[in-house]
Parts: C-alpha cells; sequence; structure tokens
C-alpha cells in the first residue's frame, strides 16, 4: 500500500489541534462540535484499517523512513493484533472526551487542541516499531495530560499533575537506559547503530545478567504507567483532580500503555527474564486485583472509587500478559479494549453528576433513578459490564484471562477470581447508595437527567459493550494471530513454561 496511511493517522489529530486554535475568539460554541467532526477523521481512517487488516500474525501497513542514519533513528510504523484494538479504542474514545467537555468555559480551544495532541501522542506509541521513536511519543503523551490536569482538574490539580508527571518520567529514565544499552550492544554486534525493533529482536544476544536487569528497566516504566501495585499511588489523585475527558483518556487508553508495553518489549525483547519472572509479576498483579477491589468498596467518593476499580482491572490484563498462555494473553489485549469502554463510560457519568451536584460523595446522592433514570439506567448497565455479566464486553476478557492462568498459575487464578467477586460488591452497592430509594435530599430532587446531546455519546459505548459481549470474536481474530505468536515465541525459546 502506497498511502502512508498511519503516519496520515498521526498527523491527523495535529493538524486538527490547528484548525481548533484558529477558530474564532467570539465563537466558543464552535469548539466543541468542530473538535469532534475533525476527530471524526482520524476515527473513519481506523475503521478503514481495521477492515483492511489481515488475520495474520506479522505486522502490516509497515511504513519507514530513516530520520538519524548515524544511531539507527527511523520513523517507522506498523500495526499489528496487538495494537491494532488500542488503536482503534483511542478513535472511539477521543470523541467522546471532546464530547463531554461542551461545558468546559475555561479556554476550551486549549483543553480540545491538549485531546487532540495527546490523541496523535497515543497513536504514536501503538505504531511505533523503533525504540527511540517509540520513547518519544511514550513520553510526548505526558505533556498533553499533564496540562489537561493541571489547567482544568480539580482544587489539587497541580499536586496531581506533577506527581502524575514525576512518577511517569522517573519510570521512563529507567527504560531510556536501557534503550540506549540495547542499540550499544547492536552497534558491539554488527558494528552500526540501530534501535529498529526487529533489528534488536534478530541482532541483539543479551547474557542473563544484561536481560534480566533490562526486563526490570523496561518493566519499571510500564508497571508505573499500568500502573501496577505498589506504583499505583498517582492513579487516585491524578483521577480525582482531572476533568472528566482526562479522566477517560486516562483510564480508556494511557493506562493501555503500559500493558501493551508488557506485551510489546518486555516478553518479546526478553522472553527468558519474563519467564523467569512471571511468578513474581503475578503476585503484584493479584495484590493490585485484590487491594483496588477492597479499597474501592470502602471509598467514600464515587469518582475515586472508579479510579481504585482501575486497578482491580489492570492487574487482572497483567496477570494474563504473563500467564505465558495463548488465551491470557489474547484475553488481556481484549480486556484492555473492554475496560476501556466501559471504565471511560463511567468516569463520564461520575464526570455528569459532578456538574449536576457539585459533589463526588457517595453519602450527599441518593435516589437519584427517580429524576434521572436514564443515567441510572446507564450507570447500572455499564457496572454490569464491569464486573463480568455473561453477554457483556467485562466478561469474554476476563473469562480468557483467568482460564489461561489458570494453566500455569493457578493460585494467581484462584486469587485473583475474588476480584470479579469484590467489584459486584463496590459497584453494585454504589449504584444502591447513588440511585436507588426516594430522594432524601431536595437538591437530589431536582437532577437532570440525561440530555439528547448526552444520550447521543452514550450510544456507541453501549453498542460496543454489547457487540464485544455478544461477539468477540470480532476482535479475537485480529488479536490472537499476534499474541499467539508472541506466546509461542517465548514458549519455543525458553525452559519451565507450559501451556
Amino acid at each position: 500500500m502506497d498511502f502512508p496511511i498511519l503516519s496520515v493517522l498521526i498527523a491527523a489529530p495535529l493538524v486538527a489541534a490547528v484548525i481548533v486554535g484558529f477558530l474564532p475568539k467570539n465563537r466558543p460554541n464552535l469548539v466543541v462540535p468542530v473538535g469532534m467532526a475533525l476527530s471524526a477523521v482520524p476515527a473513519g481512517l481506523v475503521a478503514w484499517l481495521f477492515t483492511a487488516f489481515e488475520n495474520i500474525g506479522p505486522a502490516q501497513f509497515s511504513e519507514g523512513k530513516v530520520l538519524i542514519p548515524q544511531l539507527g533513528v527511523w520513523w517507522h510504523l506498523a500495526v499489528d493484533g496487538v495494537s491494532l484494538p488500542l488503536v482503534l479504542l483511542t478513535a472511539v474514545l477521543v470523541p467522546l472526551s471532546i464530547g463531554i467537555s461542551s461545558r468546559v468555559s475555561d479556554n476550551p480551544k486549549l483543553l480540545v487542541a491538549m485531546i487532540l495532541f495527546l490523541e496523535a501522542g497515543m497513536f504514536g506509541v501503538f505504531l511505533a516499531f523503533n525504540l527511540i521513536l517509540f520513547f518519544v511519543f511514550f513520553e510526548a503523551v505526558l505533556i498533553p495530560m499533564y496540562f489537561i490536569i493541571g489547567i482544568w482538574g480539580s482544587e489539587n490539580r497541580i499536586y496531581a499533575a506533577i506527581k502524575f508527571f514525576l512518577f511517569t518520567a522517573f519510570g521512563s529514565a529507567f527504560m531510556l537506559s536501557g534503550i540506549l544499552y540495547l542499540g550499544a550492544q547492536h552497534l558491539a554486534t554488527t558494528g552500526f547503530w540501530s534501535f529498529e525493533y526487529s533489528d534488536i529482536f534478530n541482532s541483539v544476544e543479551l547474557s542473563a545478567g544484561a536481560e534480566a536487569w533490562l526486563f526490570w528497566a523496561f518493566a519499571l516504566a510500564f508497571a508505573i504507567k499500568v500502573p501496577l501495585f505498589p506504583f499505583h499511588t498517582w492513579l487516585p489523585d491524578a483521577h480525582v483532580q482531572a476533568p472528566t475527558a482526562g479522566s477517560v483518556l486516562l483510564a480508556g487508553v494511557m493506562l493501555k500503555l503500559g500493558t501493551y508495553g508488557l506485551i510489546r518489549y518486555n516478553l518479546v525483547l526478553f522472553p527468558q527474564a519474563s519467564v523467569d519472572y512471571m511468578g513474581i509479576v503475578a503476585v503484584l498483579a493479584v495484590i493490585g486485583i485484590v487491594y483496588g477491589a477492597a479499597v474501592a468498596i470502602v471509598q467514600p467518593d464515587i469518582k475515586k472509587l472508579v479510579a481504585y476499580s482501575s486497578v482491580s482491572h489492570l492487574g487482572f490484563i497483567v496477570l494474563g500478559i504473563f500467564s505465558m498462555t495463548r488465551s491470557g494473553a489474547a484475553g488481556a489485549v481484549l480486556q484492555g479494549v473492554n475496560h476501556g469502554l466501559i471504565t471511560g463510560g463511567l468516569f463520564m457519568l461520575v464526570g455528569l453528576l459532578y456538574e449536576r451536584r457539585h459533589t463526588k460523595k457517595i453519602a450527599d446522592f441518593g435516589g437519584l433513578a427517580k429524576p434521572a433514570p436514564i443515567l441510572a439506567g446507564v450507570f447500572l448497565f455499564l457496572s454490569f459490564a464491569s464486573v463480568g455479566l455473561p453477554g457483556l464486553a467485562g466478561f469474554p476478557g476476563e473469562f480468557l484471562i483467568l482460564i489461561g492462568s489458570f494453566g500455569t498459575l493457578p493460585w494467581a487464578a484462584v486469587i485473583g477470581a475474588t476480584g470479579v467477586i469484590l467489584a459486584a460488591v463496590y459497584l453494585l452497592w454504589a449504584y444502591q447508595r447513588v440511585f436507588t430509594g426516594e430522594p432524601t435530599v431536595e437538591e437530589n430532587r431536582a437532577v437532570r437527567d440525561l440530555s439528547a446531546g448526552e444520550k447521543l455519546l452514550f450510544v456507541p459505548l453501549i453498542v460496543l459493550v454489547l457487540v464485544l459481549g455478544l461477539f468477540p470474536r470480532i476482535l479475537l481474530d485480529k488479536i490472537e494471530p499476534s499474541t499467539d505468536a508472541i506466546v509461542e515465541y517465548v514458549v519455543s525459546s525458553t525452559s519451565g513454561v507450559s501451556e
């Protein structure tokens, strides 16, 4: 294919951000509709990419151009079954995040532009097949999210933004040292620098000690981004202080940058270390599952409850990746998409509740199903999906993860399964306290239901949650050839793993 669709996919949000920046200052009402319309361009490109993508393992639509030949830095983009679902998720959630920002009065042009810049960076992370290029995009996404939290967040937004930035930048410093080491090893082996993913994979041989420290250098950066226990402490602050659009994109897509990195880089580049340390990672994942769910149960703040639910659900995804089984890896990628849709929708609802009541305390609500039955119904629908009700999107991914994990890490699968039970406790109990019964506070009697525009924002989420719950093969057929190849490579090139 001659048309550079992947480069255009990254460039389209950047061009859209510039166009938004030139909208007239006296017409702020144009910003959100124009931003949504422009974000439909990359969404359309991704839709075409999805239909044209062949269900095979190797990466497709490869584009390459030398940027710094002396150092082996290429503009190399490609997409496979691990990255395509996450590119699709990004394209779906960005227009919804812009739409949910319609009531932002403080410089809406800058907010929409930052969301579009963030979209370009997230596309770049999932499409880059050069380690330096990947690192640049991996770090670039920090900048717009820092400003989204720091400018449009709540009262402690500056603290949350700085904490978010410092945590993630700290981990990335270790990954950068690992990337430079790999490039230097390629130089020592072949006589020339290269940071190409395939060159590192094919040419660099590592000692056991080098592979171990490289594994942890990369894993630390990705574990913080996930965030995996005990590196999760930045996430609740960031979520609680972020505006609704920031929370949607943070939970929906940015956390998946970490899980994507674990399966793309840790498993493939450091297979023996991945097997050697799979038990340690599984312990951290299981602690995250149970701890996140337990803390969510006792949260008095509904936004923080949803934030800790993300910690719990991301633990499932990491467990699936390090189960070293085909079903576990495929389930992890699928669950990344499902979690993004479901949790992104829950954060949108929490944002709408805050707009109506100017509080996030669960005790301040009650009986909202009477004045706002549609809002309550959507919240209950997404809660059922989050707890893994069969027929909705949350079920097939977690089921595959637990089945896969039981084959190699039975203790982790059994303990992790308790997270499903705890999820039902914290979400349904929250629903009961917020929506059921009679309104006891006068302000709750006057809560508005979803407007026509707000209903339209939830239609694609509801449809996708239903479709992916009933027909997960739509994505699994794209995912499995790539994840199967990764797991087969890890198993065949190491010892001590059985499927």
